[in-house]
């Protein structure tokens, strides 16, 4: 696969110096220590462990963690919008996804739900990249419906037995710890889901080889399984029946975290696309002088603009706390559909070079398909949005 360096970022009135220069330097931490590499990681279907303590070494994974757990103390999601956002446009997201969600999807719920000796016992080792973390919600009979897990835990004295299953988890092979929803009381409802982090070590625990998927390979998949898993009652997270209200809380952050990252791998499609029909030509003219070109790209670069000002006045609010659960899923929704038909348009355009692994576009196409699908259908966006609506 060919590629090239992206251009430089532009700036943009939601970030500061500080974030400009960040920008810059996880820029550069991409093309030395993961650009190189970005093929052996496809071809394995993971990253290295050492990726996790290189980035953390760099100040580039968990940065929120308070500094007394020997973290940066940095909570400020513009930080962690500039480390997707560059992912994105080196075109390495699938190889910086595990980190992404040790970051941004898993640390927020041992930072908000975890009690002091959770914290001094889990967080040192998160901060550097020693403990990677995964969170387990979706199971081989549910998908977007949290309220349908099936998998049980049962307070027996000092821990619990966990069994079960999960799938579709990201950091599936790579992790050591696992924020796992389980059922602690199967006749509460919401009321009897619980969150309880379970080591990767713990008697019962086992994983399934990777899932092979289609796209996004460099980010490992697996099926989780619990038999008869012991867990210490102290690695319960928050209370028993606080579960589903903890998803919920996070779920404005994940899907504004997925939205970033879609816009910007939107934006680096057509980027490269712009490269390519000025340079190819057909009947002795540049293909992108054709009107039917001008015309398709016109259009998205049209959406990708108002779509830019969308997720940007989102990214600001957010570090006010004043996105909303519909706004979040509007983001999540209008952001992965628009990634799906960049890539295909942009693909088009690239003709019979577009479905060969020689050109960049072909890997973006078949990686966007599942943005549509994780973090809550599209589907399920729409029904989230109309809800509000009084519908």
């Amino acid at each position: 696969m060919s590629t090239t360096t992206p251009p430089p970022a532009t700036k943009r009135a939601i970030f500061e110096d500080e974030h400009h220069a960040y920008r810059e330097s996880f820029a550069t931490f991409l093309q030395r220590e993961v650009v190189p590499h970005y093929e052996e990681y496809e071809a394995a279907g993971i990253v290295p462990r050492e990726l996790f303590t290189k980035l953390a070494e760099h100040g580039f994974l968990a940065m929120a963690v308070p500094t007394e757990y020997g973290g940066e103390g940095v909570d400020d999601m513009r930080f962690n919008a500039v480390l997707g956002e560059e992912a994105a446009r080196a075109m390495v997201a699938n190889a910086f996804a595990g980190p992404q969600v040790h970051t941004d999807l898993c640390l927020p719920y041992i930072l908000k739900g975890a009690n002091d000796e959770q914290k001094a016992r889990w967080l040192p080792a998160i901060a550097k990249g020693e403990k990677i973390l995964a969170i387990a919600m979706t199971e081989p009979g549910t998908g977007s419906d949290l309220a349908g897990i099936k998998t049980r835990a049962r307070r027996d004295g000092d821990h619990y037995v966990v069994n079960g299953a999960k799938t579709f988890i990201t950091n599936g092979i790579n992790s050591d710890q696992v924020i796992t929803a389980v059922l602690t009381d199967p006749d509460a409802g919401h009321g009897g889901i619980s969150l309880i982090v379970i080591d990767s070590d713990s008697p019962g625990f086992s994983r399934g080889k990777k899932i092979a998927k289609i796209g996004q390979h460099a980010s490992d998949t697996a099926e989780l399984f619990f038999d008869d898993c012991i867990v210490p009652a102290e690695n319960l997270l928050g209370d028993e029946g606080t579960g589903f209200f903890q998803m919920v809380d996070k779920l404005v952050p994940e899907r504004l975290t997925l939205a970033i990252s879609s816009l910007a791998g939107a934006e680096r499609a057509l980027e490269i696309t712009l490269d390519y029909v000025k340079e190819r030509k057909a009947f002795g003219r540049a293909i992108g002088s054709f009107q039917n070109s001008r015309f398709v790209l016109a259009e998205l670069q049209t959406k990708l603009t108002i779509t830019r000002t969308f997720v940007d006045s989102l990214i600001d609010r957010h570090t006010r706390g004043e996105v909303t659960v519909p706004e979040a899923a509007m983001a999540k929704w209008w952001t992965t559909d628009l990634l799906g038909e960049v890539t295909d348009k942009c693909l088009q355009l690239h003709g019979g070079y577009g479905y060969t692994e020689e050109y960049p576009i072909s890997r973006a196409w078949v990686d966007a398909r599942v943005n549509r699908i994780y973090a809550g259908t599209n589907e399920i966006m729409k029904e989230l949005i109309g809800r509000t609506m009084g519908l």
